[in-house]
């Protein structure tokens, strides 16, 4: 299966020229101010695209998701779109976690405190996950800030060092967008803006 991800598009996703595939996987920050109306026009970008399947999760920027009931987001949902939040889905036996929270950043949405308040979110995590989807991303992992400092979630880490998923997902840190692999885990930080806010990097492809 040929996956594509994109990350914090902030609203500029008509700008993005997304490549061929058959899931197309989105880590969140789709909107700008988390308006009801950017929500909506994304989603209705989103579910025009041509892959199969397309899985997104909403980041700190997405306060719809935050503040709306699930009913109401799911009255919203086109039928061939997929929102995880702290869920799962599997996907022609792929089996794909996404959760939007993210250590305590301002005072945006899905924020939790570093420690046990987060942890309870990543013990939500399936041990057999394949492909685990975050907004932030893990700590000392494509979170360096352009200040110098790594603000990856440490509890995150740990939980992907114990159940080895084949792909880590994530954005939220614009500078610190592209790939690194260990032995066990590709980790992939797909923002699609700079830290300036300008749709340069390209979407991240991969095969499954």
């Amino acid at each position: 299966m040929k996956i594509v991800a994109i990350s914090d598009t902030h609203g500029q996703h008509h700008s993005i020229s997304l490549p061929e595939g058959d899931l197309l996987i989105h880590a969140g920050d789709l909107s700008k101010r988390g308006w009801k109306t950017e929500v909506e026009d994304f989603l209705n970008w989103f579910s025009a695209q041509p892959h199969r399947y397309k899985v997104f999760i909403a980041g700190n920027h997405d306060f719809f998701f935050e503040k709306e009931s699930s009913s109401e987001i799911r009255k919203m949902l086109p039928d061939n779109l997929i929102y995880l939040n702290d869920s799962q889905i599997v996907i022609e036996g792929i089996k794909i976690w996404g959760s939007p929270i993210q250590p305590w950043f301002y005072d945006w949405a899905f924020n939790r405190q570093r420690g046990a308040d987060i942890k309870k979110h990543w013990d939500l995590i399936h041990a057999d996950t394949d492909i685990l989807i975050t907004h932030g991303p893990a700590h000392g992992i494509l979170d360096l800030t352009m200040d110098y400092r790594n603000v990856g979630c440490e509890e995150l880490i740990k939980k992907i060092a114990e159940i080895k998923p084949k792909y880590h997902i994530c954005g939220h840190i614009h500078e610190a967008h592209g790939v690194l692999k260990n032995e066990a885990t590709t980790f992939i930080n797909a923002s699609q803006l700079n830290v300036h806010y300008r749709p340069v990097f390209k979407p991240i492809v991969f095969d499954f």
